[in-house]
């Protein structure tokens, strides 16, 4: 027989089933609540409410525990290229060989951007913030394909969106990112692979040649990995809510990016930098920082470390702490404020009042670092991790609109004044 629980209302019993997930996570199913009963639930920020079921991704914060389509994500890093992860997250299944090289030569042919995209992109001021240039630009995406907008388009159609979509964001970001410096763009390169094209458009000049390091290109794909999909987070669930009105695809990808925006979200990394800098600046030394993050009654705290799902070791910073270390090494940077992120990243892994709290670096204090050392200025750290979510906001897209889910609608609980008259102004 089915589970499910039992609940009283004014001495009234409700039967509500129970959903299991396939890794044992369990769900009250209350959307026939309200129907039943009249009643709703409150859930602010949506911290205890399930909004749909989904198979792209797991995460267990408990266990510290990410995979992708089952596959774990330290596999994924270890092994796979990026554009594999992205066809695995949208397609459902690792790409076979055929079907990979003919998915990246896809990606490849749809790099250029239509040149009158250009206008746009000359007319933002140079202190335009490249995440509001790459929003608007994704969006302006559907203008030129306007096929993209008819809704019950062919799996054929779809495809063709998605594939422009991974192919054009990086060549948006990295002309945002032009666009900010006062730089001629640099137009893609079909010789490069997907993270040496990037790295190509971002730091490419006229005065001389450019050649990614393999370090740099193996550290980016490693970003752009873990970084690939995260659950029901804020920016997936924005994508979702958008595309359930039936938006188009760039649209609801546009939407995600706006929410990825937000410093409570994507910001992360560029705080981390934002901290030492304050650090390095201050010179008092990296002792009374700690120990102001010790003191309860400070309001400091050290950013980067710890997480919001996370109870333990954050699994992707694990990954990626080797491939910071690989970089630093490889560039021989010098940087007073990669310097003092060593020291704090030594003192957080040893000290007793961070181990026992489970305050380990987490992935946004590593690519922080990564980031600096590759001389992507502070503003675009959310715009490269924007490029890496993009395939599982895609895969969350696809899967809303695969199982015709409703448009989202929550309820609330009003708080605001009783019926009252109206009366004329001069009444008053």
């Amino acid at each position: 027989m089915s589970k499910t629980v039992q609940l009283i209302i004014d001495n009234k019993s409700y039967e509500l089933p129970v959903v299991e997930g396939s890794e044992n996570e369990k769900a009250i199913d209350i959307s026939k609540l309200r129907a039943q009963t009249g009643y709703i639930t409150l859930d602010t920020g949506y911290k205890n409410t399930g909004a749909t079921k989904s198979g792209i991704t797991f995460l267990d914060g408990e266990k510290g525990i990410l995979s992708y389509r089952g596959y774990p994500i330290e596999q994924l890093a270890e092994k796979a290229d990026f554009l594999e992860v992205c066809y695995l997250l949208i397609y459902g299944d690792l790409p076979s060989t055929k079907e990979f090289n003919a998915f990246k030569e896809n990606i490849t042919n749809h790099t250029l951007i239509h040149e009158d995209m250009r206008i746009f992109l000359d007319a933002y001021p140079t202190k335009a913030h490249p995440m509001g240039i790459l929003s608007a630009a994704v969006c302006t995406l559907s203008t030129f394909y306007p096929e993209s907008q008819k809704q019950n388009r062919s799996d054929e159609a779809v495809d063709l969106t998605i594939q422009r979509l991974l192919a054009k964001l990086p060549t948006l970001a990295a002309w945002a990112y032009k666009n900010s410096i006062g730089h001629p763009v640099n137009y893609p390169k079909n010789k490069y692979s997907y993270c040496e094209n990037f790295l190509n458009m971002m730091f490419a000049m006229p005065a001389f040649d450019y050649e990614p390091d393999p370090v740099v290109v193996n550290a980016l794909n490693k970003l752009l990995i873990l970084h690939a999909d995260h659950e029901q987070n804020c920016s997936a669930s924005t994508v979702r809510i958008v595309g359930s009105s039936q938006a188009n695809l760039y649209a609801s990808i546009s939407s995600g990016v706006s929410a990825l925006w937000g410093p409570l979200h994507g910001g992360a990394n560029q705080a981390v930098i934002e901290m030492l800098e304050k650090i390095m600046v201050d010179g008092g030394g990296l002792m009374k920082w700690i120990n102001k993050a010790k003191d309860k009654d400070d309001s400091f705290r050290l950013m980067g470390f710890g997480h919001r799902v996370y109870k333990n070791f954050d699994p992707r910073a694990k990954i990626i702490k080797k491939a910071a270390d690989d970089v630093l090494n490889k560039l021989g940077i010098v940087d007073p404020v990669l310097d003092i992120a060593k020291e704090l990243e030594e003192v957080a892994l040893n000290d007793d009042y961070f181990k026992s709290r489970g305050l380990y670096p987490n992935v946004d204090f590593y690519s922080g670092i990564i980031y600096r050392a590759l001389g992507i200025p502070t503003e675009m750290f959310t715009v490269m991790f924007a490029m890496g979510r993009l395939p599982g906001w895609i895969a969350q897209w696809k899967e809303m609109m695969a199982d015709n889910q409703p448009i989202g609608r929550p309820r609330q609980i009003y708080t605001g004044s009783k019926e009252r008259d109206y009366s004329d102004i001069h009444k008053r």
